[in-house]
């Protein structure tokens, strides 16, 4: 492990950096470093390969065997007092390591690949529930919009639990990009005539999520090979996004391996 410095001063210039990645979710894209933080998500980086720039750890958590060698991985490794490792979160309980990665740079979209394309979704616990889906489910690429929550932000990422390190994502895009896709793209809508367990989908293909309020747009529900029905016996309305998109990937992977 690198040789730790101590740091005392929350005015440090590592520390504000970090706390300006956690107040501004797209600070990410301005700074070149994304904030990774506890250690699930750090062990979760480093079992996909990753080489953090840097370790930040709090003076109880160094004294933990695990953390500590988690922080070995890193470049270079602070220690910092518990107190300031807390204002480096905005949850209740802390969590004693942190890393900061390199902002990954961004791919072009990957024509043939399982995808699924999101459509100005807002918000960033839906969005990272979302990508831990489509890891779980086989599909390999998420191409987000222009208008969807910042992909790297910190709530994406607690919410994705690691699935953002297996899965090449391309955020920022306009809708003329999906052209680059040679997949059908599917959408779903409560007045579509057929549901979605009735029909033979295809594979690979890709997922169209919208807009939590507006759904996907009509635009680009237009380029869309099919539009299904998600059954509700229950009677809502509508499911909430991420559960939706977590209903439609399952029945994808479902029909592969029937």
């Amino acid at each position: 492990m690198a040789e730790p410095r101590t740091i005392s001063s929350k005015d440090n210039p590592l520390l504000v950096r970090v706390r300006k990645l956690l107040a501004d979710p797209g600070g990410y894209r301005k700074l070149g470093e994304v904030w990774l933080e506890g250690e699930h998500l750090c062990a979760a980086f480093v079992q996909r390969g990753g080489r953090p720039l840097q370790a930040i750890v709090s003076a109880e958590g160094l004294l933990q065997p695990a953390l500590r060698e988690l922080a070995g991985h890193a470049a270079a490794v602070a220690v910092v007092p518990d107190e300031l490792m807390a204002a480096l979160s905005t949850l209740e309980s802390p969590p004693a390591i942190g890393f900061v990665v390199a902002t990954p740079t961004a791919p072009a979209i990957t024509p043939d690949a399982p995808s699924l394309v999101l459509d100005r979704l807002q918000d960033a616990g839906n969005v990272g529930t979302i990508l831990r889906s489509a890891a779980a489910f086989g599909f390999t690429q998420v191409v987000a919009l222009k208008g969807t929550a910042a992909l790297w932000s910190p709530k994406v990422l607690r919410a994705g639990m690691g699935a953002h390190f297996g899965l090449r994502l391309v955020e920022g895009v306009e809708a003329d990009a999906l052209a680059a896709l040679r997949v059908p793209l599917l959408a779903t809508s409560s007045h579509a005539a057929r549901s979605l367990h009735e029909v033979d989908l295809p594979w690979p293909c890709a997922w169209v999520m919208g807009h939590e309020g507006q759904g996907v747009s009509p635009v680009l529900e237009q380029r869309c090979a099919m539009t299904l029905r998600i059954p509700q016996p229950g009677g809502e309305e509508s499911l909430n996004v991420a559960a939706a998109a977590a209903v439609c990937l399952y029945e994808s992977a479902r029909q592969r391996v029937a």
